[in-house]
C-alpha cells in the first residue's frame, strides 16, 4: 500500500507563493515518478507538473509553466511544489499521485496511488 500525504496548502493572495510537499508514509517514494494534479470545483482533475523517479526528467502543464517547479529530496522521501506568482485560477485541490513505472508525465491513468489533496485558494 503507497499511502501519500500532501501538505503545504492554504490561503494567499495573488501574487504570492506557496510550497506543496508529498511524502509517503513510512516508506520510500524514491523508486516512483511523482504527479501533481489540481481539481477545481466543477471540473476535470488536470495534470500540473511530474517528475521521474530520479528527477532528471519534469513535466509542466502550460498554464503553469515559468511559475511552478517540481523537485524531489530522495534521501527524505518527499517530492515538493513550489509555486509563485500564484493567481486566482490556481485555486483548487492539489493531489500528489505516485506511478511506479512511468516517466512522471500528464497520463493521469498510469498513476496508481493517489494521496488526499491539499486546498490551495488563491483571493484576487
Amino acid at each position: 500500500q503507497v499511502q501519500l500525504v500532501e501538505s503545504g496548502g492554504g490561503l494567499v493572495q495573488a501574487g504570492d507563493s506557496l510550497r506543496l510537499s508529498c511524502a509517503r508514509s513510512g516508506r520510500t517514494l524514491s523508486s516512483y515518478a511523482v504527479g501533481w494534479f489540481r481539481q477545481a470545483p466543477g471540473k476535470e482533475r488536470e495534470f500540473v507538473a511530474g517528475i521521474s523517479w530520479s528527477g532528471a526528467n519534469t513535466y509542466y502543464a502550460d498554464s503553469v509553466k515559468g511559475r511552478f517547479t517540481t523537485s524531489r529530496n530522495n534521501a527524505n522521501n518527499t517530492v515538493y511544489l513550489q509555486m509563485n506568482s500564484l493567481k486566482p485560477e490556481d485555486t483548487a485541490v492539489y493531489y500528489c499521485a505516485a506511478d511506479p513505472y512511468g516517466p512522471g508525465d500528464s497520463q493521469k491513468g498510469r498513476y496508481n496511488y493517489w494521496g488526499q489533496g491539499t486546498q490551495v485558494t488563491v483571493s484576487s
